[in-house]
């Protein structure tokens, strides 16, 4: 696309002047990216580039929605920084209704650090251990990780390559504590667990992924039984552990004042008592709100960085460019002719990722696990419509219904997840497959960048 708005002339040169930075050797680099390398990889008609192209450029105006699925592979990092380049071409973030959006949670500017006391974090600071990577740490032997306490998370449905993450779990000499409102595949394997309350219970302050409103979460009733807010539990664990600090007895409400009073523009004239009693208000934002319609980007430099330092200073190339999925046919030919097959498994309608997959009203409605796959891929392995098969790779296995339904394109495969292991007939899932490895940028999750083979199940 940057292609085509460059040589057909469809860039605000006055925006690029003013507010980007690198436009020159951005396009002597994206010369060797047509319309017809790009259709190339989509398995489309070089035609639909350009007009894709030629219809953003000249449509007034032109927002991008980005979303969480694109970025979930090797690449993901630098493919959503190449989608973010787009607006900045065409000048589409004059435009209140312009740009790209991911998310409006950074436009909240809550006071992280009054929650989170960073100064008081000892020395040497504890190591930061990603999500993603959790089966390879729990199940290493150096440094050992001794204990676990889980909340708000479902690791052993939810974290790559879950074979590893079991068997990290199942480790006779892991302490592990599950904090939850029910009995996840996680909490199978704690020591202990402890009944969490549920949003309709306990204070809580929210923003958002889309919109510009401050949530009050007000509790509807009372904790039920002996269940607890996280963050009382935590208030325990501090006081039993001697922790003197005054923050760590701020109740819940105490946190929500804090987080509404970093004295930030976006929060102003907001205080904790009035949004309780109303329940939301809208940030301190302009109506027609165009953040960066006069650059102000998060920059070293406060401007759209088409070249940027930072990026070379980290190793990465500091323009714009094609990383491929590290597991694709074209970017990994010797493991397709094993596994040739692209997998991918996006949230099923009826769950909210693992969330309420516990729940029989909704798997019901769900059905079954099941793969969608294209009639070709399935004719020639002798699969039927409803038949039982078996998806697998290198990582591990799962069994499925089979969806012959014309949905995914040929050589790719969906099944919508997350469910539960303890639900599925071999106690498996989507996670079973996948990999730990991360993206390019930020150490991201790859859920969408794996091989696969399908056969009927015995």
């Amino acid at each position: 696309m940057m292609h085509v708005l460059i040589a057909d002339g469809l860039i605000d040169r006055d925006y690029i002047s003013r507010y980007t930075l690198g436009f020159d050797l951005l396009e002597e680099r994206i010369r060797q990216y047509s319309p017809e390398w790009a259709a190339g990889i989509c398995g489309i008609e070089a035609g639909e580039v350009v007009q894709l192209a030629r219809d953003y450029g000249t449509v007034k105006p032109a927002a991008i929605r980005l979303n969480y699925g694109m970025q979930r592979h090797a690449g993901g990092g630098i493919a959503a920084r190449n989608i973010a380049c787009l607006p900045a071409l065409t000048g589409a973030w004059r435009d209140a209704a312009g740009g790209i959006l991911l998310t409006t949670a950074d436009n909240y500017n809550f006071d992280h650090a009054a929650l989170e006391r960073p100064d008081l974090m000892p020395s040497p600071r504890p190591r930061v251990i990603n999500h993603s990577r959790l089966g390879d740490v729990l199940t290493a032997a150096e440094p050992p990780v001794r204990a676990v306490i889980v909340y708000n998370n479902n690791p052993v449905a939810v974290c790559p390559d879950s074979t590893k993450v079991i068997a990290g779990f199942s480790r006779e000499d892991l302490y592990c504590v599950v904090m939850d409102s029910f009995l996840t595949d996680t909490a199978d394997y704690a020591d202990i667990v402890l009944p969490a309350t549920t949003q309709l219970e306990h204070f809580d302050i929210h923003k958002s992924y889309g919109h510009l409103y401050v949530l009050a979460n007000n509790p509807a009733i009372a904790p039920v039984g002996e269940s607890l807010p996280n963050t009382e539990v935590f208030r325990r664990l501090a006081a039993r552990m001697g922790f003197e600090e005054p923050c760590f007895m701020d109740s819940d409400e105490d946190l929500a004042r804090q987080a509404i009073g970093s004295g930030h523009a976006s929060l102003a004239g907001m205080d904790w008592e009035s949004l309780k009693q109303n329940g939301w208000r809208r940030l301190a934002l302009p109506e027609n709100f165009a953040p960066f319609a006069q650059g102000g980007f998060h920059t070293p430099s406060g401007k759209c960085e088409f070249y940027s330092e930072s990026l070379l200073g980290h190793g990465i190339d500091p323009l714009p460019f094609y990383n491929p999925p590290a597991e694709l046919p074209s970017s990994n030919p010797r493991l397709a002719r094993k596994y040739p097959l692209s997998f991918l498994s996006p949230p099923v309608r009826n769950f909210l990722n693992s969330s309420f997959a516990n729940l029989p009203r909704f798997r019901d409605a769900e059905g079954e696990p099941s793969l969608e796959l294209h009639s070709e891929d399935a004719a020639s392995r002798g699969i039927s419509d409803g038949d039982r098969v078996r998806l697998f790779n290198d990582r591990g296995s799962f069994t499925l219904r089979a969806r012959v339904n014309g949905k995914p394109r040929r050589g790719v495969v969906v099944a919508p997840s997350v469910w539960w292991k303890k639900f599925a007939r071999d106690r498996r899932n989507a996670n079973d497959l996948t990999s730990q490895r991360t993206a390019d940028l930020g150490g991201a999750a790859t859920y969408y960048d794996c091989l696969v083979e399908v056969e009927r199940a015995a």
